[in-house]
Order: C-alpha cells, then sequence, then structure tokens
C-alpha cells in the first residue's frame, strides 16, 4: 500500500537554502511506487506552505512564488495526521509520517520533531530529545563523556559576559582555540582564534548565532565521520563507510562544506580498517548515548596519535546524492533510494 510522506524543507534557520538542496535530492529519489511526497516548506519568516509545483525550483529558491502554493497548518488533533487549509482553498491532505528535512535551527534542534510527537506522527529522523541533546554541543559532549568517549576540553559563556573571563579561559584552554555558538550548524559563527586579540572578534560572531557560545581546544589532526541507521534496541545499527576531510589550510566552516575548493572528502578514509572499525564503534556509542534514532551522522576528530575525539553528531545532515551520509552509506553498499526506503521503513516503526 502505497504511504504518503510529508516532506518538511526551508525553515527559519541560517541554513535554510542547504534545506533546499537536501529536500531536492529526497524528492526526487523517493520510489514514486511506494510513496507519494506531500511536500512542506517553511518560508524565512516562518510560514508553511504546501507546495505542489516543479521541484527544480527547490535549489534555485524560488519555490515560494509559485502559484500553486496555499498556506497551510498541521492539525493538531494526536493521532489524525493531515494538513488543514484556509476554509475554500482545498480539503485537508492526509499523510502517514513526516520527514523533516530542515537544518540547524528551527527544524534539526527538536522544535518540530516536538511538535510531530505531540501529534503523534510517525518520524523520519532523531526525536525531539536527542534532536535537542545533538543541537546543544556543551551536552551533548558531556552526556559523550559519560559514554567513554574522549571530548574536548571547553568553557560555556552566556551573552554579556565580561572580556576578562572570556580571555582567562581562552588562556586557559591555549590557543589556538575554537569560539563556537552553543546551538548551530554548519559552523555557521564558528572562528578559529589564533591570538588573543582575535577573541573578542570571535565571540562576537558567535554570539550572533546564539546567546550562549562554547570556547573550545582545538584538537590536533584531522576531521573523521561515520553515518549510522538504525533504531536501539530495536534493529541492529548499521554504520556507513568512515570519511575523511582533508584540509588544505583553516578549518570545515560553512564556505568549504558547500563549496570543497581547497578542501576535499575522502570516502572511504585514508586509514586503517583497525582505526576505521574503532570510529564505527565510537559512532554506535554516541549514537545510542545521545538517545538518537532512525539516522544520524557522528563526527570525530583523529589525533597524529590515533586517538579518537568526539566533535558533534548531525541528526539530520545534508542529504544530496552527494552529500555525506549518503555517501557513507553508498560505499558501504546502500544506494541512495534504497537508503530512503530504509529510512521511511525506520521511521515508521513504533
Amino acid at each position: 500500500m502505497m504511504k504518503t510522506i510529508l516532506v518538511l524543507f526551508g525553515g527559519c534557520s541560517s541554513e535554510h537554502s542547504v534545506s533546499l538542496q537536501s529536500a531536492h535530492a529526497v524528492l526526487t529519489h523517493l520510489d514514486a511506487k511506494k510513496y507519494q511526497a506531500l511536500p512542506v516548506g517553511v518560508t524565512r519568516e516562518g510560514r508553511w506552505l504546501y507546495y505542489p509545483g516543479p521541484l527544480d525550483r527547490l535549489p534555485a529558491g524560488d519555490w515560494q512564488e509559485d502559484p500553486g502554493c496555499i498556506p497551510c497548518a498541521l492539525r493538531l488533533d494526536r493521532g489524525q495526521f493531515s494538513l488543514l487549509f484556509p476554509e475554500g482553498s482545498r480539503e485537508a491532505l492526509a499523510f502517514d509520517a513526516a520527514f523533516p528535512v530542515l537544518h540547524g535551527k528551527n527544524g534539526e534542534d527538536g522544535t518540530v520533531q516536538g511538535l510531530l510527537e505531540l501529534v503523534g506522527v510517525p518520524l523520519i529522523g532523531c526525536g525531539a530529545l536527542s534532536s535537542a541533546l545533538c543541537m546543544d554541543k556543551d551536552r551533548a559532549h558531556k552526556l559523550a563523556a559519560l559514554a567513554g568517549l574522549r571530548t574536548p576540553k571547553s568553557a560555556v559563556f552566556f551573552a554579556g559576559a565580561p572580556r576578562k573571563e572570556l580571555a582567562e579561559a581562552a588562556e586557559s584552554l591555549g590557543y589556538p582555540l575554537f569560539a563556537k555558538p552553543l546551538r548551530a550548524g554548519s559552523s555557521f559563527g564558528v572562528s578559529r582564534v589564533s591570538r588573543p586579540e582575535e577573541l573578542a572578534a570571535a565571540a562576537e560572531a558567535a554570539f550572533r548565532e546564539d546567546s550562549r557560545i562554547l570556547l573550545e581546544e582545538a584538537i590536533p589532526g584531522f576531521e573523521v565521520g561515520c553515518a549510522v541507521l538504525g533504531n536501539p534496541g530495536k534493529t541492529e545499527l548499521t554504520v556507513g563507510a568512515v570519511d575523511e576531510i582533508e584540509l588544505s589550510g583553516g578549518f570545515f566552516d560553512f564556505h568549504e562544506k558547500y563549496t570543497l575548493k581547497t578542501s576535499a572528502i575522502h570516502c572511504p578514509a585514508r586509514i586503517s580498517q583497525e582505526k576505521a572499525a574503532e570510529i564505527q564503534a565510537a559512532a554506535r556509542t554516541v549514537y545510542t548515548a545521545l538517545d538518537c534514532r532512525c539516522f544520524a551522522r557522528a563526527d570525530f576528530f583523529l589525533t597524529p596519535e590515533g586517538e579518537i575525539v568526539f566533535n558533534e553528531v548531525n541528526t539530520i545532515p545534508g542529504f544530496t546524492a552527494h552529500s555525506r551520509y549518503p555517501s557513507m552509506m553508498k560505499a558501504a553498499g546502500l544506494e541512495f533510494p534504497a537508503l530512503l526506503d530504509r529510512l521511511v521503513e525506520l521511521g515508521m516503526k513504533p
């Protein structure tokens, strides 16, 4: 029996444009013989619009100008999964599950997941608690450490923190270090701080993204990642091939993540099979510790001494056919359409 999947994209987030790219890939690769997609875009201003127009308008960003767009809202009666429309515009549209393809704040941070869980909608992805924890770098690190993983040394500050306190913490952590918003994705607001005189501007950039920031020690080595698939306690966790980010300089900021002008991603990573297996085991551990389900990508640093240091978990990683998560799963033998089938299957399990 064909299932109708509500696919949410866009969002009130710095990563709005990235979401459009991911959603385009998901919508064009869902098996039309098995699923009927129900595309709903959230504008940068927060309006929900049912979008029945051509999918090729999504990457361009002008989808909301399509005359077929209709304002809509989620029906909040528990167990009644449908979209509601202004009176007279059209009848309600029912669906079977929801797939939030939303990156960053107001989509990947547990807000939308909480709304869907309130209604009881089967959710393709991590739940509200996991999404919120993984977005919060400090709490994610604390839980990862309790699970036995090494995490970077760090210090948290609220907006308005005295510069003297920031400077003292930075001196204790040592330079270079990173200034990061506590809750943001795609490296928005993240700066590498090499000298004390750079600290104030870096903290200000981080505070523009969040009311709390993190000063974090720089870990030598390079970044590796591992895709995880499954529901802990209910299904055996599947891990993808480990990948490796090669940098020519600086760090893997938003510009580099989506242009790769001076960096490269190697999948599988250029490391031993034994070390890759260690990273995969660490990914399973932190995925379970942070209450993830369905899918997520765990990122680590690999030091020159071969030590694995936890960085973060992305609960809705980039999802174009060439993004890191699908590429890791493809290297492990799971092609993109089959991966989407598996995600829907996992998301619809109780």
